[in-house]
């Protein structure tokens, strides 16, 4: 059975991640192990990996995905920021073995003074790099973006060219589709036709194996916005009816569904998605 479940903070250490999940009804969860800005990560001591083990079992969840830091672009041609990123994905992926994550997921980044066939071959690279030696159990979800700019990965075809040189690598995933995200990149799915047409389409490029989470959330830009606007299930352009057309197809029904609304009003989608789910 999919799970539901929301971004959650970790204010005051990752630990106190599972009960606030728990709080909000969440039979899973999304989270942070450092902060999303920058900064060293805190420790993970033995004691600290133990905590959380033992919160996440007295929140009776089994379990839960990590989101990397925003700062992240394996397309930088600053070998700086780059280096940075591959790094700081690495040291998530061994987090969260540590913690037993299922994921970590993160966006791609942006290209500047290069084509998008030369970001492609740096972000594939930098995924290569990421994943050299790494034998952990927590593994890398690459998530749709929502195309403003020069961000990478607002595109099925996109997507399949970055993962290309390390789809069979056990520590690779998949991908997280973003509800927002591909609707503002232009992929309409609102009717069970359009759904059904969209899922064919990313079977044909990525593979419908490789999609493994959905972060589900309205959208405040229409159809094509290319705009990043989360919105309240029901209040937005995609409609509580066109989230319920894809998210009813068999392939949606069987991957677990991570809210990123604001958290007024999140107990509100949570309930919607349960019913959704019924």
């Amino acid at each position: 059975m999919n799970l539901v479940g929301a971004h959650v903070s970790i204010a005051g250490g990752v630990v106190n991640a599972p009960a606030r999940a728990r709080q909000e009804g969440c039979e899973t969860f999304q989270c942070f192990t450092r902060s999303p800005q920058g900064g060293p990560a805190p420790e993970l001591t033995p004691d600290i990996v133990a905590m959380f083990k033992r919160n996440m079992s007295g929140a009776g969840i089994e379990r839960f995905i990590i989101h990397a830091p925003y700062y992240i672009n394996l397309a930088s041609l600053d070998n700086r920021i780059r280096h940075s990123s591959v790094t700081v994905i690495r040291q998530e992926l061994e987090r969260g073995t540590a913690l037993g994550g299922q994921y970590v997921m993160f966006h791609p980044g942006s290209y500047v003074n290069q084509t998008l066939q030369e970001a492609t071959k740096t972000v594939q690279g930098a995924m290569e790099r990421i994943l050299d030696g790494y034998d952990g159990i927590c593994r890398l979800l690459v998530e749709i973006s929502a195309g403003a700019g020069n961000v990478m990965g607002d595109t099925f075809e996109e997507v399949a060219a970055m993962i290309e040189p390390v789809k069979k690598h056990p520590g690779f995933g998949g991908v997280c589709f973003d509800t927002c995200h591909a609707f503002a990149s232009g992929y309409d799915f609102r009717t069970t036709e359009l759904a059904q047409e969209m899922l064919r389409a990313f079977d044909g490029t990525i593979g419908l194996d490789f999609l493994k989470v959905s972060h589900v959330q309205d959208s405040k830009t229409d159809l094509g916005g290319r705009k990043d606007r989360h919105e309240h299930i029901g209040e937005g352009f995609i409609g509580r009816g066109g989230l319920t057309a894809l998210l009813t197809t068999p392939k949606f029904s069987d991957i677990d569904w991570i809210l990123e609304t604001e958290s007024e009003g999140r107990d509100e989608d949570l309930r919607i998605l349960k019913e959704i789910r019924a």
